[in-house]
């Protein structure tokens, strides 16, 4: 009872229910009429980097999390067998035993297992960021015909863990109002600039309303008065845009929603999750594509199987050709990809430099300069290898990844690209073939690839990111192009029009959309030496069956090239010139590059050249 007592004080226990007798007690209405806050957006789970940076700066700059670990633990070890621990550092581990006791028993009573409270059905599971805690209560707290008004983050409405919830509001009349906000250190200073905030006003469970009232990427509120930034949805828009789960989309303007709206009802999406019904059970999900989502190794969990150039000379290793490690009786070891080292199209972006005094980000992205990428040999250089016997989750020679953290106001959104058989971090996630063989899975990796790159794709992507991160549920949701157009004839004009600019030779005479696309992809891939498997793959061979030399890195024919592949998708998706050309005008980093560079929105031009060919 004493060792509750200190808990209950240190812990400052609240019940809302003994607290207000008279509005939750016999002959109340039940709740407030109104619960209004902004409550703590921090994870439950102890964040060792940001809690040692304060107390013991040494173990926080590890940039492993393996050699933190090791440390802390040796911290305790030292306490518990040396007698002559100072005061300071028995301390040190007492507080940190107590933290993560308090952050273990705090996720332990709210989760949903068998010691929860059971208080937060919906929104207690996984990696519990308190906001979502207090939404949860705030419901709770909420008189039947009551309202509830939060400043929350804006993935109580997107991310996956609050597609339950959000979608128990939105889909059934209770959500009031959706207000979206980019910080832009205009609100919280200490906030990240682009990171996303949402007013969040919903109705007890007995209020409804007939239609929601949102409006995104607000930068003041002032610019809620202004209609043309104000939208009203209906909870059939939101199933729309997310079948799978019912969350929000990022519409800035109805433009954006019409011609979203307009390519979900025409495309499938990636992955539509079998629905279930007292009936028929669960249904299968039905892919457009084969392809499986796969995160290899997790940056934090498995840092142990992590090695430096420096541990790999200790056991024997050396550098051979393609980036690789080897000791003499044959063992591999591959470069570790992490997301800072890959662009569209471009595996060798960056080398990883790490800065030791950096607790939060210690490896950083150093560009690898265009005149590097002309030597076919320039590989980039990782933080860490991999041996290759860890990395048969792909069983192919290449991979096709994509760079999880993204963020809707950034360049592109989406980068996808194809990668040499390597190791991958987890925010690098691969899509791999599934039962194909790998002249048969190539093309599937190539087209898809031109798919996700494509500007058309990457404008509904931007309708549907709210934070920095592409996660898979969101990834599922998008629409894409399906296989069997890719069979389609390509039209004669444009076919016409690559030949004369040297894009596409005559070796179809009536060439398909694939015929046309997986040249461009292998061109735009197949610039250095280490992804010679998928250029042998997708047949680019000579009479004897060697596999042909690298393209040399040329922005001007990459330009065109990419040109050409977004006018054809826009023609893909059915999208209009004036809706190709709003949509580019939706990326102003690529339109202010352009005229610096330029003088001329040229990447603009350039498609909707090759658009208005398309459309003859």
């Amino acid at each position: 009872m004493a060792k509750a007592r200190a808990l209950a004080k240190r812990e400052t226990f609240f019940h809302w229910w003994t607290s207000f007798p008279t509005v939750f007690g016999a002959g109340s209405r039940g709740g407030f009429d109104a619960v209004i806050g902004n409550p703590p957006w921090d994870r439950i789970k102890l964040q060792e980097v940001e809690w040692f940076a304060e107390r013991s700066p040494t173990i926080a700059a590890q940039p492993r999390a393996a050699d933190r670990k090791r440390m802390i633990a040796l911290a305790g070890v030292n306490m518990t067998q040396t007698a002559t621990n100072t005061p300071p550092a028995v301390d040190l581990w007492a507080q940190y035993q107590q933290a993560v006791a308090s952050a273990e028993a705090n996720a332990r009573v709210v989760g949903n297992g068998k010691l929860g409270s059971g208080d937060y059905p919906l929104l207690g599971g996984g990696d519990v960021n308190l906001y979502s805690l207090f939404v949860e209560r705030a419901q709770a707290l909420a008189a039947p015909d009551g309202l509830v008004a939060l400043i929350t983050p804006s993935g109580i409405a997107a991310d996956k863990g609050a597609a339950e919830f959000f979608s128990s509001i939105s889909n059934t009349g209770r959500l009031g109002a959706l207000f979206d906000f980019e910080n832009r250190k205009v609100f919280f200073p200490d906030v990240h600039a682009s990171f996303k905030f949402c007013a969040l006003v919903f109705g007890g469970v007995q209020r409804t309303f007939v239609k929601s009232r949102c409006a995104f990427y607000l930068h003041s509120l002032a610019e809620l008065d202004d209609p043309s930034r104000s939208l009203v949805l209906t909870a059939s828009d939101f199933k729309a845009v997310n079948p799978n789960t019912g969350a929000a989309p990022i519409f800035r303007s109805r433009r954006d929603a019409d011609i979203t709206l307009r390519l979900y009802a025409n495309h499938p999406v990636l992955v539509k999750h079998g629905e279930v019904s007292a009936s028929t059970g669960v249904q299968p999900d039905t892919k457009a594509w084969p392809v499986k989502y796969v995160t290899m190794f997790h940056m934090t969990n498995d840092s142990a199987l992590f090695l430096k150039t420096s541990e790999l000379q200790v056991q024997g290793f050396k550098p051979v050709a393609v980036n690789r490690w080897q000791k003499a009786d044959g063992t591999e070891a591959l470069p570790l990809y992490e997301g800072k080292m890959v662009q569209m199209y471009d595996h060798r972006a960056a080398d990883v430099v790490v800065n030791s005094e950096n607790l939060h980000r210690a490896a950083q992205p150093e560009t690898i300069a265009l005149h590097e990428k002309a030597n076919l040999d320039r590989y980039p250089k990782p933080q860490f290898f991999v041996a290759a016997s860890e990395t048969a989750a792909n069983p192919y020679r290449w991979a096709l990844g994509l760079k999880e953290i993204s963020a809707p106001t950034n360049e592109r959104s989406m980068i996808a690209t194809l990668l040499p058989a390597a190791a991958f971090g987890n925010k690098v996630p691969l899509l791999i073939p599934q039962d194909e063989l790998p002249r048969v899975a190539v093309r599937t990796v190539s087209l898809l690839a031109a798919n996700l790159n494509a500007f058309a794709f990457d404008f509904v992507l931007r309708q549907k990111l709210q934070g920095q991160t592409i996660n898979l549920f969101i990834l599922e949701q998008l629409p894409v192009i399906t296989p069997a157009r890719f069979q389609d004839p390509l039209p004669a004009a444009f076919a016409q029009a690559m030949r004369t600019a040297q894009l596409m030779n005559g070796r179809h005479p009536t060439p398909t959309v694939a015929d046309f696309v997986i040249p461009q992809v292998l061109a735009l891939t197949y610039t250095a030496h280490d992804m010679a498997p998928f250029a042998r793959d997708v047949g680019y061979v000579d009479a004897a069956g060697e596999v042909l030399p690298p393209f040399v890195w040329n922005d001007e024919e990459r330009r065109a090239r990419l040109a050409a592949l977004d006018a054809l998708f826009f023609y893909l998706y059915g999208l209009s010139a004036d809706d190709a050309a709003y949509s580019l005008d939706t990326f102003p980093i690529v339109r202010d590059q352009d005229i610096k560079a330029f003088g001329r929105y040229r990447t603009k031009e350039d498609i909707l050249a090759g658009l208005a060919i398309l459309y003859g």
